[in-house]
């Protein structure tokens, strides 16, 4: 027994013990109440955590402590530090976009939309591993790819074989992987690229903790950048369900795009400040091996990127779809793997298709997460009673992100229609403004429709009532 031990029993009864444990334990749930109610997040979110630290504080305040953190506010000084700002040459002004929506995301924290570039659509897996692998090939002076789940199998081999091998020829690599999603994959599985020269980093260790709420706070972003001035971007990770050099029966339908130009430049800065934040490097430096400098303009296309998550103050992707869909007026598609909005989100769609607007939901038939798809049945079937459409992809698993409004706007990117990735998330979107581009989007959502069939019309049993209604308590959480 320690000597503290023998002091504790000697001179604190054991009932003043109880007591100091039972004020601390208050002290501390009060806290953690006043700091969930000061963070911004789904009134759902707030009332579930809420229940759980008052009614049962011995669970809900260890899993808040571990898991309950939104915001990361010292990150989101440090990293709004580490971005440089865009050349005044490339921001568009307002009147050739869609005004309501980019203002909002610029107000919420977002890039101010860019314009000069060049965007190809990349619409098959295979389509997406050619250009990933001949973009690392043509590098001459960078790569930096960050991505949620890089896989052990043939497709996550080849890339990190290329990878090591531009790294032995001098090209500057950098891939930076998110310790959760990569956990049996950010090892040794990439020391190749290490031996070869190249970097890798570990998004936030699940173990040990390295801060609060780092094993709930996860980097979701998918992007490469190539000599800083091209990037991929997409829903698609380093996997064989993903992506791969050719057709798969098991491949999940996806979307992606290709982008040159000043875009690329504002995406290759929000990998450079989760980089230096991880690696606790200098920017500067970064920025030096990146690229030349400059913001080359290669098109005539508007885009305005969005970065969201713990690292930014507000919610510039959260606040952009509301707009989106509060503006709408003729018809809006929306296209994810997962249906769990929040109640604005959710009542912003209701009335919009009460309105008389062509509210359209493309979801698959059946995920690869059942609980997600018991949740969303609450909320599908609230809008098809409010006069919206909801289409089941039934050719497979649809991994896809995609939003189209009125075809004045589109989104595409990282982020699912879900709690998780609107509110606590690391994602990465981007908006596009300029009509032959959000014609090609609204053309492969209609392609997307030939393989939808209309959602299965079931009798609400008791039992799957009930399994419904768990699901839709824990959709906040999930």
């Amino acid at each position: 027994m320690s000597a503290l031990s023998q002091y504790v029993d000697r001179f604190v009864p054991g009932g003043l013990l109880a007591h100091l444990s039972t004020v601390a334990g208050f002290l501390l749930a009060f806290f953690l109440v006043a700091r969930l109610m000061s963070e911004r997040r789904a009134p759902a979110n707030t009332f579930a955590w809420l229940l759980g630290i008052v009614f049962i504080p011995w669970l809900g305040v260890p899993l808040y402590l571990l898991l309950g953190g939104r915001k990361l506010r010292r990150l989101a000084r440090d990293k709004k530090m580490l971005q440089s700002t865009v050349p005044a040459i490339c921001v568009t002004k307002l009147g050739h976009v869609f005004e309501p929506v980019a203002k909002t995301v610029s107000a919420a924290g977002g890039f101010e939309p860019v314009g000069g570039n060049r965007i190809r659509f990349l619409l098959t897996g295979e389509d997406d591993f050619a250009e990933l692998e001949r973009q690392i090939l043509a590098a001459r002076q960078s790569i930096h790819i960050a991505t949620f789940i890089l896989s052990r199998d043939e497709t996550g081999r080849r890339i990190v074989e290329l990878l090591a091998k531009r790294a032995r020829e001098g090209v500057k690599v950098r891939l930076l992987l998110d310790a959760l999603g990569c956990f049996i994959s950010s090892r040794g599985f990439v020391d190749p690229i290490r031996k070869a020269g190249g970097e890798v980093g570990r998004f936030m260790p699940v173990l040990p903790f390295t801060s609060r709420g780092s094993a709930n706070l996860r980097s979701h972003r998918k992007m490469a950048i190539f000599d800083g001035t091209t990037a991929m971007v997409g829903g698609r990770n380093f996997a064989g369900e993903y992506m791969g050099p050719t057709p798969s029966a098991r491949r999940w339908r996806d979307f992606g795009a290709l982008i040159e130009g000043p875009a690329a430049v504002v995406l290759g800065e929000v990998f450079i400040a989760d980089w230096c934040f991880v690696l606790r490097q200098a920017p500067d430096g970064v920025r030096r091996d990146a690229h030349a400098g400059g913001a080359p303009i290669r098109g005539d296309c508007e885009l305005q990127v969005v970065a969201s998550g713990p690292d930014v103050p507000g919610d510039p992707l959260y606040e952009g779809i509301v707009a989106m869909i509060q503006q709408a007026e003729r018809e809006m598609w929306i296209v994810t793997p997962y249906f769990i909005p929040d109640e604005v989100l959710l009542r912003s769609m209701i009335v919009r298709a009460r309105a008389g607007c062509n509210v359209n939901l493309i979801i698959p038939t059946k995920s690869n997460h059942p609980v997600t798809d018991f949740a969303r049945r609450n909320f599908t079937r609230e809008l098809i009673k409010a006069g919206g459409r909801v289409l089941h992809y039934d050719a497979g698993m649809l991994h896809a992100k995609a939003i189209v409004v009125d075809d004045r706007v589109a989104m595409f990117g990282s982020p699912n229609f879900d709690l998780r990735s609107l509110f606590v998330n690391f994602e990465v979107a981007v908006l596009v403004y300029t009509e032959p581009e959000i014609a090609a989007i609204r053309a492969w959502i209609g392609d997307l429709t030939t393989k939808c069939v209309p959602p299965t019309v079931r009798p609400r049993h008791l039992l799957t009532g009930v399994v419904e209604d768990v699901c839709r308590l824990l959709a906040p959480i999930l």
